[in-house]
């Protein structure tokens, strides 16, 4: 059976290490609070559940695994590419 329940992690880039950390995980109910507290302080949200599948994996605090580091940078690329297009459609 699959599981379906909403899956949220929360990244954090911090200078100085070598890949952005895990700040917290939730499923159910504590992922729909995270996803709604990330859009109100306009924090990128994406949708990934392979990817957040494979950091579930890992403990809040933990660098992201290795074998993930292809994946995030794909979806960091899109998400600074959509705020700097963002950004210039506001000139």
């Amino acid at each position: 059976m699959i599981d379906r329940r909403k899956k949220a992690v929360a990244l954090k880039y911090i200078e100085g290490t070598e890949a952005p950390v895990i700040l917290a995980k939730g499923e159910g109910s504590k992922a729909e609070v995270m996803i709604s507290e990330a859009e109100k302080q306009g924090i990128p949200v994406t949708e990934d559940m392979i990817l957040v599948d494979m950091l579930g994996i890992a403990s809040a605090g933990d660098i992201v695994p290795e074998n993930t580091w292809q994946a995030l940078a794909v979806v960091f690329s899109y998400i600074l590419n959509d705020q700097k297009g963002q950004k210039n459609s506001e000139y």
